[in-house]
């Protein structure tokens, strides 16, 4: 039996192309379940053969990098206790090498916080061209490349976002509430999209993302593809840091298999639901996603379930 997805932003409580902010509770700030282990792996695996292509940083942001390892070793320790403990060598984690106190001085601090949660970790600065993206370590991109979006501004790292780009009103929302984001209120949202398998490392540079719109292929050669797929969905967090007043992004991904739909008791309406979501975006919108060619196909996969 397919366990019940965690997080179903496409049930009708989250609109897609919304900014869709709601208050994050900082006691789950933190979200830890039963993929932690092989999600760790593969973090792992990634920072040890492609380095340069999931961490960076701006060469002024060690201060507040040490400020987010500290809030995460703090929460972790405090939240699961099962699972992790600080210890006069450095953070025991259960089922995986400590990361010792060695180790964590010798990395940058975002990259040693980002080896105990499976969230990737995003850090904003305030500029003169607005808040940019500093540092970050990113294993599981979600069709975009860290080093694409390193060092440039809000507006134009939601360029490709359809009704987000620079001069719009969503992009001037968003400025706004990063201004006016408060330490003691955090927040939080929900996004989808769909893929063929379960691969967590996701990137696509930005001529691949024109290409992919340019051609709209397909992910799915049939049903059964569909079927085989996966719902890929992003909790993202914002939570501004007290000490350095810079921000922090951190983005969990889920992979729900699409077979969830067919195969457990709540699949159904939770179909009907997605369908009809799917249903209402319209051309830019499909082509940001990479969904043009199967929408329809998609539409009728979940129906046959709803």
């Amino acid at each position: 039996m397919t366990n019940t997805p965690t997080h179903t932003p496409y049930d009708g409580s989250a609109k897609p192309f919304t900014i869709g902010l709601k208050p994050l509770d900082l006691s789950t700030w933190i979200e830890i379940d039963r993929t932690y282990d092989p999600q760790m792996r593969e973090k792992q695996r990634l920072f040890a053969s492609n380095l340069n292509e999931v961490f960076v940083e701006e060469p002024d942001t060690s201060q507040a990098q040490r400020e987010v390892f500290s809030l995460v070793r703090q929460h972790v320790c405090a939240r699961f206790p099962e699972r992790f403990a600080q210890t006069c060598k450095g953070i025991a984690i259960k089922g995986h090498p400590a990361l010792d106190n060695d180790q964590i001085g010798k990395l940058p601090a975002l990259h040693a916080a980002s080896l105990l949660v499976q969230e990737d970790l995003i850090l904003m600065r305030n500029g003169e061209d607005g808040w940019r993206l500093s540092a970050g370590a990113l294993c599981f991109p979600s069709s975009w490349r860290l080093r694409d979006k390193f060092g440039r501004p809000l507006q134009d790292i939601h360029a490709p976002v359809p009704s987000f780009g620079r001069g719009t009103r969503n992009a001037d929302l968003i400025q706004r509430m990063f201004d006016n984001l408060k330490v003691d209120q955090p927040v939080q949202r929900l996004n989808w999209s769909l893929q063929p398998s379960h691969q967590l490392y996701y990137p696509l540079t930005e001529p691949q993302r024109d290409l992919r719109i340019g051609t709209r292929p397909s992910k799915f050669a049939d049903m059964s593809a569909i079927a085989r797929g996966f719902v890929r969905v992003e909790r993202q967090t914002l939570r501004k840091l007290p000490q350095s007043g810079d921000i922090l992004f951190t983005i969990r991904i889920y992979l729900d298999p699409l077979e969830f739909f067919q195969n457990h008791s709540e699949g159904a309406p939770l179909a009907a639901a997605f369908a009809g979501q799917l249903m209402t975006l319209d051309q830019a919108q499909l082509d940001y996603k990479g969904l043009t060619a199967d929408r329809d196909r998609l539409v009728d996969f979940l129906s046959s379930n709803g």
